[in-house]
């Protein structure tokens, strides 16, 4: 009979788990869709004022419901160069406190409504047509399977409190004196490293104080070990990061977790339970029971307990960010990367967090752009001298080589988001920007053909005219303005300037024609060496053909169809 028991306690406890980790993914997945373009905005307008970075962790981690999808998603921004070190611990501090909102929504107390909350909403799910609503049911849907499954582990529990061996087993990490708090942290800190989730360990631990299994004091002591089993996440997402910034973050989450709890546990049962139960519970005791199996004040406890840890050890912290930035630097100085796995800093571990990806690659796309203009600025040096230096051609030459690589690696980064879970505005931006790395590229290729084209008359020891040098500078310099445009509009993401752009591709379109007339006109009076005209048309048309993918780029920033950049170009 005992071996049954303990079977149908394993089954409650697998199944219930399984079940609460999955709507947990469900909940942040549903939640990062309804409110990703609010996450983004809160991220972009990260700075290193300490106050507003540490609300916006504290709300993104409500939204996305986990801090560990939060320090992730600092850690690759970090890497990236979109967040500031000062404003990446602000964050970091808020999502401690964001995480702590999971007790309060298990204090609601609708264990009982999770099976028909979920139901409800799987068919909202398979039957709604807008993806918002879809996404919203999705979400109801996680907080549903979370009560369900955590209602299946206190069924679980229940026959513990029968079982000797049992009681005795969690006796002995029972909070009743320091050592014990130590030990009852530090299984909370173990168990959160196995199961990867703080509020999947919270969920553990609310229903076994639920049942009687364990005490308020043990379970408080429980929930300040999965503070630091938390900090995993992050310092593992750090191990892959190249700057130097991602790796100071994921050090200092765990100095700040590990440390607040240190001083924490010494104080815990004189002085710290004793404030939470007075002054923050009212006088309620947790381990109250209002009839046999029933603590009506015990999550709400667990709960307190989680909330006034982080909110405190936030207040304490946050005045000295600077500082500890500071200390940070000097104890992490700068390393020269050697060796790098790829050119770009892009985090290949971001499947977690969409939001913190797509930002990450939009970042490395106009790293592309400014790339591409030191080309293009570097060509005019070159074609301006006389004679043609390798100081001056080689760097353009290597820009593109690393211009190929890193559109080969901002593909496959891409590609491996896409092949994820993610909503169809993060789908569709996704395949923008591989539009846009891909037209850039091409006119990283464009730009080394007309150097090429320059070369080889040098190499030949022929030159343009004097007229026909001036009249491709021109052209060299229309294009340079309209390159600029086009980055307006990258930096803006302004969809008027579109129709500007056409008429302006138009306008240089008529150029190169007028441009190839009066050199039909001069072979009919002059003699022209061939290998000068045929370069001179083939400089042009790759000038040509630089603008045409400038227009499909404005047209992908602009999210029209790439109808009209093929229309406007000219037959070679």
């Amino acid at each position: 009979m005992e071996t049954k028991v303990i079977l149908q306690m394993i089954f409650h406890l697998v199944g219930g788990l399984g079940i609460f980790l999955l709507g947990l993914k469900y909940m942040q997945q549903g939640l990062q869709v309804i409110a990703g373009a609010r996450i983004r905005r809160m991220i972009s307008a990260v700075t290193s004022n300490r106050i507003f970075a540490t609300v916006v962790g504290l709300f993104v981690t409500t939204l996305v419901q986990s801090s560990s999808v939060t320090s992730v998603m600092v850690i690759g921004l970090v890497n990236s160069e979109l967040m500031a070190l000062e404003g990446a611990l602000g964050v970091i501090i808020g999502a401690n406190i964001g995480t702590t909102i999971t007790g309060w929504i298990l204090a609601l107390k609708i264990g009982r409504y999770g099976l028909p909350l979920l139901g409800c909403a799987a068919f909202g799910w398979l039957f709604f047509k807008s993806e918002k609503t879809r996404y919203i049911a999705l979400s109801i849907l996680g907080i549903g399977m979370i009560f369900f499954g955590l209602e299946l582990m206190k069924n679980g529990f229940q026959p513990v409190k029968n079982m000797p061996d049992f009681v005795a087993w969690f006796q002995t990490f029972q909070a009743s004196d320091y050592l014990g708090v130590l030990k009852s942290a530090l299984v909370g800190c173990l168990a959160t490293l196995v199961v990867q989730s703080s509020s999947a360990t919270l969920g553990i631990v609310i229903a076994l104080a639920n049942t009687g299994v364990i005490d308020f004091q043990t379970a408080g002591a429980l929930v300040l070990g999965t503070n630091v089993g938390t900090t995993i996440t992050a310092y593992l997402a750090s191990l892959g990061a190249d700057d130097v910034n991602a790796k100071r973050t994921a050090y200092f989450h765990i100095l700040f977790n590990v440390c607040g709890v240190a001083v924490i546990t010494t104080i815990f049962l004189p002085l710290y339970l004793p404030f939470v139960v007075t002054y923050v519970m009212g006088g309620l005791n947790p381990n109250l029971q209002s009839s046999p199996g029933v603590f009506p004040y015990m999550t709400a406890g667990i709960a307190s307990v989680h909330t006034i840890f982080n909110v405190t050890a936030a207040v304490l912290v946050i005045p000295f960010i600077t500082q500890i930035a500071g200390v940070l630097s000097r104890l992490v100085p700068e390393r020269q990367v050697r060796g790098r796995a790829h050119l770009t800093h892009l985090e290949f571990n971001l499947a977690a967090s969409p939001l913190a990806a797509i930002e990450e690659s939009r970042s490395e796309i106009r790293k592309m752009d400014g790339h591409i203009r030191n080309m293009f600025d570097g060509l005019h040096t070159v074609i301006t001298k006389d004679q043609a230096e390798s100081e001056l051609t080689e760097p353009i030459f290597e820009r593109e080589r690393i211009i190929d690589d890193v559109q080969a690696e901002i593909t496959r980064f891409l590609t491996d988001l896409l092949a994820e879970e993610i909503s169809h505005a993060i789908t569709r931006e996704a395949r923008i920007q591989l539009r846009l790395a891909d037209e850039y590229e091409s006119v990283s290729d464009y730009i080394t053909n007309v150097l090429k084209l320059h070369l080889r008359l040098r190499d030949a020891k022929v030159a343009l005219s004097r007229v026909q040098s001036s009249e491709l500078l021109e052209l060299h310099e229309l294009i340079g303005n309209y390159f600029d445009a086009v980055h307006q509009g990258l930096e803006q993401g302004d969809v008027g300037y579109l129709q500007t752009a056409e008429q302006r591709s138009d306008m240089i379109t008529a150029r190169i024609r007028d441009l190839r007339d009066k050199h039909w006109d001069r072979l009919s009076t002059e003699t022209i060496e061939p290998l000068v005209s045929t370069s001179y048309m083939d400089i042009a048309n790759a000038y040509r053909r630089i603008k045409d993918h400038l227009l499909n780029i404005a047209e992908a920033i602009a999210d029209e169809k790439p109808t009209r950049g093929q229309k406007s170009g000219l037959a070679s």
